[in-house]
């Protein structure tokens, strides 16, 4: 019996079947290949990606340097605080989260708001800082409520602290968040948006030791959010140690001598040209600064008259006054214009032309010898030998003992002060030097501005015998394990040539000034150490009691922004000098009794601490004249 033939429908059926199970081996074959390359070859890469959906990055702060004192106490330092930052990728409703924040954190959600888009920029992965330095209660809160602060984290960073407050603020500075111009700079090309670096003082012009290498770490989280462990990456490096020649305690003491009263103050060792102290009041306290200061605060400081931003040691111009006076007459014993013992009498007034030059006493001082001039500060001793030296050559001396110049020292604004001569005026005003204005000058009026770091040089030079130093903050810079990178030795910028006798003469009369009973500066006399001193007044604004013809007036009369400028220069022990003070009080009037007694605090301070004293010897017993 024959097969039958299959049907097409079978045909058809088994076709389908075959097609069928191609597709399925062909499909799982796929697969298979897929599989085998996600678990072999794609591997490392999928379990990277994987690790990032639960690991967060968190960049970890560096400590900036600490700030000490010559001999290793402590200016300024970091203390912890936390900072409450957003991870925007872990963020589904920024607008409710701000809105949350700014209750918690007792913010403006505006301000909030400002803070996240200026660091738009940032990778996602990188926190925003949004609030620093809150408080303990704040983070609790802020902890018990996070299931709806999705994205927030909460970190413990170093915070700058400076605990000494406003002292020494014009020299340390301040710090503050990099802004997008300066990121754009090349010397910021390794900063991020959110850094904080130094902006002014020593925290600016340091900033390369001070700034520390920033660590990181990868926190692993659940899907809530909430830490699992911590993978530490790279731990962070802290900034470099910076010693300064300050000596703490006293430019404490400085500071407190002051008291509420404007102006500067600077202390120098006069052998090597250390800084042991330097003063600018009134001043701020640089914490305002540190993670942002409040318009307020900002809108307090810049409006404030007695203009407390400005580093006054080093940028205050003022007219040295009666502190000149060792300039003139330095410049004519070394000229062979006068001699020590060259008695000029004192009427009270000198007339060049058809003006009449006053001197402050107004019944005049009468025979005066140099000593007796520097003693008692006569006006009219120094108007007749200022006409027989002329202005070049008392300018020049005041060059050469370190005025008119600046220092370079790492700090903002530094001055350079003003020495005029005829070259000066010409190119300034087109004009030519009159005699009168060498009368003015010659008592550190007129054109002629110093800076009280200018003063302290020149007391300085004076002091040590003719040794200009340059001045300087920076005693050595260490590693944070104490190894040391840079060490400041002194420097002499130029010798000074000075003749030695001259000299003696200069150092006799100041020394008259403080330890005579008739010395302009008696005040400030200390019981075991002689000092050497010079009094001045600076002149604000021209009144009718200036040095020109023109009746007295009742200081009492006169506002106190017109009043006089206070002034004292002084070096001790006078035998063996080891500091010299320049100091300015502002609208002080007269600086035997404004601004000596501030350093006479400083003197006692320096030789009670830790320095061996002088003792004074018995008075020479020399004639006035």
């Amino acid at each position: 019996m024959a097969l039958n033939s299959p049907q097409p429908d079978d045909l058809s059926r088994k076709q389908r079947f075959e097609w069928l199970a191609l597709a399925a081996i062909f499909f799982f074959s796929l697969l298979g290949i897929r599989l085998w390359s996600l678990q072999v070859i794609y591997s490392d890469q999928y379990q990277m990606l994987s690790q990032k959906n639960r690991t967060r990055y968190i960049p970890i702060a560096a400590p900036r340097g600490p700030i000490y004192d010559r001999d290793g106490l402590l200016l300024v330092d970091n203390r912890p605080a936390f900072t409450v930052s957003v991870l925007r990728q872990e963020v589904t409703d920024k607008e409710q989260l701000l809105t949350r924040l700014a209750t918690y954190l007792n913010s403006d959600w505006h301000q909030l708001e400002a803070d996240w888009n200026k660091h738009r920029y940032y990778p996602q992965y990188r926190p925003i800082p949004l609030k620093h330095d809150v408080d303990r209660t704040t983070v609790e809160k802020l902890s018990e409520n996070s299931i709806d602060l999705s994205g927030i984290l909460i970190e413990v960073q170093p915070m700058r602290a400076y605990p000494f407050h406003e002292a020494a603020a014009h020299l340390f500075g301040h710090i503050g968040a990099i802004t997008e111009k300066e990121l754009t700079q090349q010397r910021f090309s390794d900063y991020h948006a959110g850094d904080f670096i130094g902006k002014s003082g020593l925290e600016k012009h340091l900033e390369p030791y001070l700034r520390g290498i920033a660590g990181e770490k990868l926190v692993e989280v659940d899907v809530k959010g909430k830490k699992l462990r911590q993978h530490q990456v790279q731990p962070p490096l802290p900034g470099k140690s910076i010693f300064l020649t300050l000596d703490r305690s006293l430019q404490l003491q400085a500071e407190q001598a002051f008291g509420d009263q404007s102006g500067a103050a600077v202390v120098l060792d006069v052998n090597n040209g250390d800084i042991l102290a330097m003063v600018s009041r009134p001043a701020f306290d640089p914490a305002l600064f540190a993670h942002g200061i409040s318009n307020e605060q900002w809108q307090t400081l810049v409006n404030n008259p007695d203009h407390p931003l400005q580093a006054k040691a080093i940028s205050g111009q003022y007219p040295p006054g009666s502190t000149y006076k060792m300039v003139t007459a330095l410049a004519a014993l070394h000229e062979g214009v006068i001699t020590p013992n060259d008695i000029i009498d004192c009427e009270g007034r000198t007339t060049v032309g058809n003006r009449s030059f006053r001197c402050w006493k107004k019944r005049g001082h009468g025979a005066t010898n140099l000593k007796k001039a520097l003693r008692e500060s006569c006006d009219v001793w120094f108007y007749e030998v200022s006409l027989k030296l002329g202005i070049e050559r008392m300018s020049a001396m005041a060059r050469n003992l370190g005025l008119g110049r600046s220092y370079d020292l790492p700090l903002d604004n530094e001055r350079p002060g003003l020495i005029p001569d005829k070259t000066w005026k010409r190119n300034r005003y087109n004009a030519p030097w009159y005699k009168g204005e060498t009368v003015i000058a010659a008592i550190g009026q007129g054109y002629v501005l110093t800076t009280p770091l200018q003063l302290a040089v020149m007391t300085s030079t004076i002091a040590n015998g003719g040794t200009l130093y340059q001045p300087h903050l920076i005693k050595r810079i260490e590693e944070f394990d104490g190894q040391i990178l840079k060490q400041t030795s002194p420097h002499v910028l130029h010798d000074s040539d000075l003749n030695q006798q001259d000299l003696r003469y200069i150092k006799e009369g100041m020394e008259e000034v403080v330890n005579h009973p008739r010395g302009t500066g008696k005040s400030s006399a200390l019981q075991d150490v002689v000092v050497a001193a010079k009094t001045g007044t600076a002149q604000v604004v021209r009144l009718k009691d200036d040095p020109v013809d023109g009746e007295e007036v009742d200081v009492e009369e006169i506002a106190y922004r017109h009043r006089d400028h206070a002034l004292f220069v002084a070096y001790a022990p006078a035998e063996k000098p080891q500091i010299a003070v320049a100091i300015i009080v502002e609208h002080g009037q007269h600086g035997g009794s404004a601004a000596g007694p501030i350093a006479k605090q400083i003197f006692t301070h320096y030789f009670e601490t830790q320095h061996a004293v002088q003792q004074p010897t018995e008075n020479s017993g020399e004639s006035d004249v």
